[in-house]
């Protein structure tokens, strides 16, 4: 299959939706990605439309394309379904040992990674911060659940991104967080795992569960 213009211009697109550097509530035009990523308006269209259906962007004929800002409800609604797949992912592992101990040298090399990271690089803190998350998924060994995941990953890199551009300090409680998430796998303690996924995803994004 051939990566056309506009795979190039949906990708890249996204990413900046992604990365808040096209942060919601923001309008956009054919013309102004063309000019970007220097292609015609067609294949930027066909990004447009894609990224729509998605539900990343809002479009209006003769005025261009709103960035669909992060709603209350859907932050929420991200939030109960991370707690629910990595709760399932941490249950169905916490009987397999050597599953455990795989988990957790996956874990700590993403910390490892993650402390090194400039806080000010707000896209790699929040990859890293998502790759964190769907390492416990993929340990429950569910592809489905996995790939929905990676699915709604998405949307909770963006989520940081956008935390991180409020509130840079957040960078510490978030790894200090992922340190205490990483040590009750170790000891595969599930119900403590969902405790403190629960405090850090509210403490991280809202207190009522809401991003901030």
């Amino acid at each position: 299959m051939t990566y056309s213009s506009a795979d190039r211009v949906y990708d890249e697109v996204k990413e900046l939706i992604l990365t808040c550097d096209l942060p919601g509530g923001e309008m956009i035009s054919e013309g102004e990605i063309a000019t970007r990523f220097d292609v015609s308006r067609t294949p930027v269209r066909e990004a447009f439309l894609r990224l729509a259906a998605e539900g990343w962007m809002r479009l209006y004929p003769k005025r261009g394309a709103l960035i669909v800002p992060i709603g209350e409800g859907e932050a929420r609604d991200v939030l109960d379904a991370r707690v629910l797949l990595e709760t399932h992912a941490m249950e169905s592992v916490s009987g397999d040992t050597v599953a455990i101990a795989a988990l957790v040298g996956r874990l700590e090399d993403n910390l490892s990674r993650h402390r090194l990271v400039d806080p000010a690089d707000a896209s790699e803190f929040a990859r890293l911060d998502a790759e964190f998350h769907q390492l416990i998924v993929a340990a429950g060994r569910n592809g489905l659940l996995a790939d929905f995941y990676v699915s709604l990953g998405e949307r909770h890199r963006r989520m940081t991104a956008e935390r991180l551009r409020h509130d840079p300090g957040i960078t510490e409680r978030i790894v200090a967080d992922h340190a205490d998430l990483a040590q009750v796998v170790g000891v595969a303690d599930a119900t403590r795992f969902a405790s403190l996924l629960t405090a850090h995803l509210t403490g991280v994004h809202g207190t009522d569960g809401s991003a901030a």
